[in-house]
């Protein structure tokens, strides 16, 4: 039996505008996550004081999202405040922790808000291990516009994450994904982005042509996708702030697609289509040179790298069936990964290295899963009519995907779950969705 512990650490990460406060230290309080059963930490976190007259509004909504943040990634409780003995009615007053501990609070989470005549955006926060009866960590202050509210809720939620579990967060980041509207026998789909929750969509390309595959750059600042425009799929990069577009220099007429930037953003990886074949190539961005690293009258597709841009993962039926196979990022021989029963693709390494997601399809069903980088400890995480195209959260421990319903009135949405299959949960959108593709933490 294997055993994740999630310790809690004292950190603080300089994002925006962050003012240490005063710290204390205290014993670690930790999460056991034991074969994705896990009974939830029971939190506290009133809601936020406002502490100018314009910050009432701000202080309930920050507040909520923060919750949301935690309480929706499974691994936390809230604790209703009806519950609560004691209130709290200034950021600077001591805590009383007999009245938390006496409502099974551990931890206890608590902040402030300002905002003057500018809009400016003014929060603080502490959290407590109310069963310590000590402050975790530095108290952190955030500064933004009202504008950004949502950003600096998750920023705070990030860093009550980290305390807690001791890993990265992933609150404060996006997902490019394609929105998908009309019949499902004539989608009309566009290019679209979102706050990882499914908050502030905002549309980067209208429907006139279909679209598809979009993924971030290292930074989050450009977008590759695959484009019909020209009438065959052809690759497009995107800059996300200007929305400015631009394909790569690839052959006139020539079928790309699947293209993928390595992790110092200096290179993409792509597949081409020519005759009944498909090979992947490596294009080097500045110059527009472009080398063949797969040499077989296989189709292979679907190349993601390793973290450390050394290795590239992809798919291939060059074993007859569609398998996932790893080699070095110059080319050369490949091995094969993967030796279930079904037909394994869209392989997407995490960010943290040691696993590799997937879509496998077996016994009329389609699954995301997770195994090891070597193939070992295969793990099924989902199981339905349609699920497919995974993407890592920022920190490597949550998967989103495709999930399409049956028949005609079938519909594609976005899902997430945790890596040990547990808190599947739709993303909520008003439209339909699909190929979703994770930013890193935003800067």
């Amino acid at each position: 039996m294997r055993y994740l512990k999630v310790i809690i650490q004292a950190v603080a990460i300089m994002i925006v505008s962050i003012t240490p406060m005063f710290s204390q230290t205290s014993g670690p309080l930790r999460i056991d996550i034991t074969q994705g059963v896990i009974e939830p930490v029971p939190i506290a976190l009133p809601e936020f004081i406002a502490q100018t007259p314009q910050a009432e509004k701000l202080a309930r909504q920050i507040s909520q999202v923060i919750l949301d943040d935690l309480v929706g990634t499974g691994l936390f409780r809230a604790i209703p405040s009806s519950a609560y003995i004691s209130k709290i009615t200034s950021f600077d007053s001591p805590v009383q922790y007999s009245d938390w501990k006496a409502i099974n609070a551990q931890m206890l989470l608590t902040g402030a808000v300002a905002v003057d005549s500018a809009g400016n955006v003014s929060v603080k926060f502490r959290s407590f291990d109310v069963f310590a009866g000590a402050q975790l960590g530095q108290g952190l202050q955030f500064g933004g516009t009202d504008k950004n509210w949502r950003r600096i809720a998750h920023k705070v939620a990030d860093q009550a994450y980290i305390r807690l579990t001791g890993e990265g967060g992933y609150f404060d980041s996006r997902v490019v994904f394609v929105s998908q509207t009309g019949p499902k026998n004539d989608r009309k789909k566009r290019l679209a982005i979102m706050d990882y929750d499914g908050a502030n969509v905002q549309y980067l390309t209208d429907d006139n042509h279909i679209v598809f595959a979009p993924r971030f750059s290292p930074t989050g600042e450009r977008v590759l996708y695959t484009s019909y425009e020209t009438g065959v799929p052809q690759i497009t990069m995107l800059n996300v702030g200007s929305v400015t577009r631009s394909r790569l220099p690839v052959p006139a007429g020539a079928v790309t697609f699947a293209p993928r930037f390595s992790p110092n953003g200096k290179s993409v990886l792509y597949s081409l289509t020519t005759g009944a074949n498909t090979d992947l190539y490596q294009m080097d961005i500045a110059s527009g040179q472009s080398k063949r690293l797969t040499s077989t009258p296989a189709i292979e597709t679907a190349p993601s790298y390793s973290p450390d841009g050394s290795k590239i993962v992809f798919e291939s039926d060059r074993s007859g069936t569609q398998q996932l196979y790893i080699m070095n990022a110059s080319g050369g021989a490949a091995q094969r990964i993967s030796f279930g029963q079904g037909r394994y693709g869209t392989p997407v390494w995490s960010p943290r290295g040691d696993l590799i997601a997937f879509t496998k399809q077996a016994n009329g069903r389609f699954h995301i899963g997770v195994m090891r980088t070597d193939g070992s400890e295969e793990r099924l995480l989902t199981a339905s009519f349609l699920d497919e195209g995974p993407t890592w959260s920022p920190n490597g421990r949550v998967v989103m995907f495709t999930r399409e319903t049956q028949g005609s009135n079938g519909e594609s949405a976005l899902y997430s779950v945790d890596i040990t299959g547990r808190n599947l949960k739709r993303v909520p959108l008003r439209d339909g969705a699909s190929d979703p593709a994770w930013s890193p933490l935003l800067k």
